[in-house]
């Protein structure tokens, strides 16, 4: 009598959905743990990944097949988009969101999704302070501390990220008075040198014989290193003291690439001074408003 061969049987489900998710999340850990993000694209990627496991755990009975294969898997993920589009997040929030939600199935599944990303719209103008602002922005800083001072400097002269000037140490500033640099530790631990212009130098020379030339943190709170945290509170205050509500770092960064293109640098020097990827992302201050605009025209014309 002849044998009947059977075949393996492919379950259509894993036996655990909640296990599934459990250790894509674990392995997504583990890759964030040795890649090297910069520390906030670490942090926002983690908290991604546990929003869509927390969403995918309320609605396990519509997706029960989220991490058995590439149709289930980007049926849920598509689903997960537009709850969040539904929920009026940003068009960046959803795509940093998906970016991290294809990472945990990259690296815990062994799956690459394809979803539509949320359409950016095209950035217009940076919000860079009127050189009006600018000064009511230094002369109350230099009200409140010299450290406060040097700070502001830092991130208007130099064009350096919250965290990035929050890292800064005594060595990464070399300063004479005619010449100065500063080192600046950027995202995926880039590093670049970036030219400190006269006014920033004399405010970052009184700060250093304030603080002394001892080495480490270049910022010094009451408990320690100042943190990203620190520097942010540090720009809210000075704008409510030049009358500038909500002032952040980043504006102090647009108004940096902004003076930067006005006065002549060219796309590849403002992104090599920003530390941007991508010449795209720096494009977007070469695109003026509609007063330059008209200023430009009145300036031709007349």
């Amino acid at each position: 009598m002849a044998r009947t061969a059977t075949a393996k049987v492919i379950p259509l489900r894993p036996a655990d959905p909640a296990a599934a998710v459990a250790r894509a999340l674990a392995a997504l850990h583990r890759h964030l743990d040795r890649c090297a993000l910069a520390a906030n694209t670490t942090k926002a990627y983690r908290a991604r990944a546990r929003s869509y496991a927390a969403w995918l755990g309320e609605h396990a009975g519509e997706h029960p097949d989220a991490f058995v294969d590439q149709v289930g898997a980007e049926a849920a993920v598509t689903a997960w988009r537009r709850h969040l589009i539904a929920a009026k997040a940003s068009p960046s929030t959803v795509n940093q969101a998906l970016a991290a939600v294809d990472l945990l199935y990259e690296v815990g599944a062994g799956l690459r999704l394809r979803i539509k990303r949320a359409r950016v719209p095209r950035p217009g103008e940076p919000e860079a302070l009127t050189p009006k602002e600018q000064g009511a922005v230094e002369r109350a800083a230099d009200r409140r501390a010299i450290r406060d001072a040097a700070i502001i400097t830092v991130l208007l002269y130099t064009g350096a990220r919250a965290e990035e000037c929050a890292r800064l140490d005594f060595e990464d500033l070399a300063l004479t008075a005619r010449t100065g640099t500063i080192r600046l530790h950027g995202k995926g631990d880039e590093v670049r040198q970036v030219p400190v212009p006269a006014p920033a130098r004399d405010r970052l020379t009184a700060w250093i014989r304030h603080r002394g030339g001892e080495p480490g943190p270049l910022w010094i709170g009451q408990r320690g290193r100042l943190t990203t945290s620190g520097i942010t509170q540090i720009v809210l205050a000075v704008g409510s003291d030049a009358h500038l509500s909500g002032l952040r770092p980043h504006r102090l960064r647009h108004t940096y690439a902004t003076r930067l293109r006005q006065g002549g640098a060219d796309p590849a020097q403002v992104q090599a001074l920003l530390g941007h990827a991508s010449l795209d992302t720096t494009a977007r201050y070469f695109r003026a408003g509609a007063a330059e605009q008209a200023a430009v025209v009145e300036r031709i014309f007349n």
